[in-house]
């Protein structure tokens, strides 16, 4: 729970959530600490997808997705303090929204922004409740960090109005793309254009013909991401949120908002850590002590930092601080916790088996050491972020670059 002093009408809509949770959810058991989502058996890891979609399809039913979203769109109409003091709450239940939720994250805002009537109409209720899940098509072999420089090639077949885009090209690293049904994906449509302009953001159903999805098997063994192909895949140009060749606005508030999205994620390592501690008897150890409250201090700043950028995004307004800064600050925590892990456990938080014996050595080993500086990677790099940052916050002179106004097809590949 948050230090906010409540009103009286916060503390009944408290009660009265609180008391639906204990009617239609499972409270978390003391292991719980050490559960994972990772899962080397694909069967299991679609089981967990399902899950989270249905999950949120009964929150929805309840009242409890979307609940400041506008009623028109399939909302609660709500306050946005009925939407923190329900995570808050969500947080002491096993069951979770996962994947399916997070993208409401970043495509719900995007399509508030950008999309047209129609689009929010059809689009968001379904967000909210699960029956459409989206995954993210933006990266490409050659196009991750300088995102811009994407090349999936689409080339419109008709008119901007009932037209169709043909897609061919790759994208990587795509989170759930073999269990989603739709997803939204950079194209480059004006290869005259600058990198920055001439992309198009779409719509596309992943079951159309020509989507060919692969999973990738990571360093744990799952396989939570995917490489995906299209050839010669039909769009329709209703699909485009925005406007066509100006897509670099969408992507822009797609990835602001995953940024805010991590920043509000308040789940606590720093209790996991202590617990791990204990169990290996070191928490007097003076060297322990001091990493623990250093870790401590950098995540309950991170969590204020992120409460801040989450609630003006509630309220329509734009974030404090740049959300790439508590998008920084997650990715150090998260490698101070699985340094801290590994100076705890030693080699021990390297080696496991997922649903062994040891149930904090499998989390420690599954979840941080071994992922412990991915999401120095995921949702933008670190380096990128800091430049970025730099030049938007900071207004620090722009990266010195030779392609920002020459035309993409000019551009060594």
């Amino acid at each position: 729970m948050s230090d906010i002093v409540e009103t009286a009408e916060q503390a009944s809509y408290r009660a009265e959530v609180r008391a639906w949770y204990d009617t239609n959810a499972t409270p978390k058991k003391p292991d719980h600490p050490w559960a994972t989502n990772i899962h080397i058996d694909p069967n299991a890891a679609a089981r967990h997808f399902e899950n989270s979609k249905s999950w949120l399809g009964v929150l929805h039913a309840a009242g409890y997705s979307g609940i400041a979203w506008p009623a028109e769109y399939g909302g609660g109409g709500g306050e946005s303090w009925m939407t923190r003091i329900e995570r808050e709450i969500a947080g002491d239940y096993q069951e979770w929204t996962g994947f399916p939720g997070s993208t409401i994250a970043m495509l719900g805002p995007t399509l508030m922004r950008h999309g047209t009537e129609e689009q929010k109409k059809e689009f968001i209720p379904t967000l909210l409740s699960g029956e459409r899940t989206f995954c993210q098509l933006f990266s490409e072999p050659g196009a991750g960090s300088d995102l811009a420089s994407l090349g999936t090639k689409a080339v419109l077949d008709g008119s901007p109005d009932d037209g169709e885009f043909v897609v061919n090209g790759q994208k990587v690293w795509n989170s759930s793309a073999q269990y989603t049904d739709w997803g939204f994906i950079l194209v480059r449509t004006d290869p005259d254009a600058p990198k920055h302009k001439g992309i198009t953001f779409l719509l596309v159903d992943m079951s159309t013909p020509g989507v060919e999805v692969r999973p990738l098997v990571q360093i744990n063994r799952s396989a939570h991401f995917n490489e995906v192909f299209f050839n010669d895949v039909r769009i329709p140009a209703a699909n485009v949120v925005g406007e066509i060749n100006e897509g670099w606005g969408p992507a822009r508030t797609v990835l602001s908002n995953e940024s805010a999205f991590i920043a509000g994620t308040r789940i606590s390592t720093a209790d996991k850590l202590r617990a791990l501690a204990t169990e290996r008897g070191v928490t007097g150890d003076p060297v322990i002590r001091q990493e623990l409250v250093r870790y401590l201090a950098s995540e309950r700043i991170s969590g204020w930092m992120g409460e801040q950028v989450q609630q003006a995004v509630r309220r329509g307004e734009m974030p404090p601080m740049d959300p790439g800064l508590i998008k920084l600050r997650a990715s150090n925590n998260k490698r101070l916790a699985g340094d801290l892990a590994m100076t705890i456990m030693g080699a021990a938080a390297t080696a496991s088996e997922p649903g062994g014996a040891d149930a904090a050595q499998t989390f420690w080993a599954q979840a941080e050491s071994m992922g412990r500086y991915s999401i120095s990677i995921g949702g933008g790099t670190d380096q990128v972020l800091k430049n970025n940052i730099g030049e938007r916050s900071l207004g620090l002179p722009r990266e010195p670059g030779y392609d920002k106004n020459q035309a993409w097809k000019d551009i060594p590949k």
